[in-house]
């Protein structure tokens, strides 16, 4: 019988504690059980492995930065809309730096649902440069890598010049922008 208050929702919501505080190497079983006040084969009930519970824990990632990227662009459009989806992703990962970090990016298709919800926000500001198929794709995973790889750069402290953060931040929203069709 499952112990009250132990879910699969509640598990992700542990570990999304450990990340938080420790950061997403924390993430043992055995840690996640200790904070349920659990025995760690009680979790077995609930959740298959650690994997899944990275799995899950990704996909909460996915759902929040999803959110939070539809709420800010809602009745936005064009260079406007784009900048915003931008700003929040990056938001995201400095406010949540172990939830970033912990976030899967291989494609999988147990992250379909949840990474497609953040994807099909992307995509739909892109159709208002007219990108459609193959060609949205492209300055979708132009759009993510930009980002990305500015967060990640970032919360490593790989920017040791002295030129302003937020200056080079926009410099590189424009510069993806500029590239779209007008």
């Amino acid at each position: 019988m499952a112990r009250a208050g132990l879910s699969p929702d509640a598990i992700v919501d542990l570990a999304l504690q450990i990340i938080d505080e420790e950061g997403p190497a924390a993430v043992t079983l055995s840690a996640v059980a200790g904070r349920a006040g659990v025995a760690t084969p009680s979790l077995y009930k609930h959740v298959r492995n650690l994997a899944e519970v990275n799995t899950l824990v990704s996909i909460r990632v996915m759902d929040e930065l999803a959110d939070k990227a539809r709420e800010r662009v809602l009745g936005l459009s064009g260079a406007e809309a784009l900048h915003a989806f931008m700003n929040v992703w990056r938001e995201y990962a400095r406010s949540s730096p172990g939830r970033y970090a912990a976030m899967i990016q291989a494609a999988r298709p147990e992250l379909a649902e949840a990474g497609g919800r953040l994807v099909d926000i992307l995509l739909a500001l892109l159709r208002g440069y007219g990108l459609e198929g193959a060609d949205a794709i492209h300055a979708a995973r132009c759009v993510r890598s930009a980002v990305h790889g500015f967060a990640v750069l970032e919360a490593a402290g790989g920017f040791g010049l002295p030129a302003d953060l937020d200056d080079s931040y926009e410099q590189l929203k424009r510069m993806i922008i500029s590239g779209l069709p007008k």
